[in-house]
């Protein structure tokens, strides 16, 4: 079994999952849910992105909200109850586990490549959830908030 360290305590770990789980059922369905929240977390990236400077302005929060997401499907991807296909699982966690790296890369030595690999995965899988292709995906995603979605990655 892998294990992925974070520095997310599991009180706040299982507050995302449940929160995740909650919200889920608020929506038109779990893969709508996952598209809209990983747009969510593509377009607070690049609002970083877009802004970047020396020491860019909500770099912490735009992380933040984008690690505590995928914190969640690496935990799903990780569960023996979970029915997706075994390789389609192991390619969700190798995409979570560059994510990470990526993620620790932006707060040791922060970059705009970084953010750019972060936004480009989070709009394709987005994309792919709602079986489109990633360059029919909006590119420009700031007025995607679900309803409910907030309450999940506070």
């Amino acid at each position: 079994m892998l294990v992925v360290s974070s520095n997310m305590n599991r009180s706040s770990a299982h507050y995302v999952s449940k929160a995740y789980a909650n919200v889920a059922k608020d929506v038109a369905g779990p893969r709508e849910l996952e598209a809209r929240l990983l747009l969510k977390a593509a377009a607070k990236l690049r609002a970083v992105h877009d802004a970047w400077c020396e020491k860019p302005p909500g770099l912490a929060d735009a992380v933040l909200y984008n690690r505590r997401l995928w914190i969640v499907f690496i935990d799903a991807v990780m569960r023996d109850d979970n029915k997706l296909p075994v390789a389609i699982r192991q390619n969700i966690l190798n995409l979570g586990l560059f994510v990470m790296g990526e993620t620790f890369s932006l707060m040791t030595r922060p970059r705009p490549e970084h953010l750019a690999n972060l936004i480009r995965i989070n709009r394709a899988i987005a994309a792919g959830l709602r079986g489109r292709s990633y360059k029919e995906q909006p590119q420009r995603t700031a007025r995607l908030t679900p309803l409910s979605a907030s309450a999940m990655v506070a």
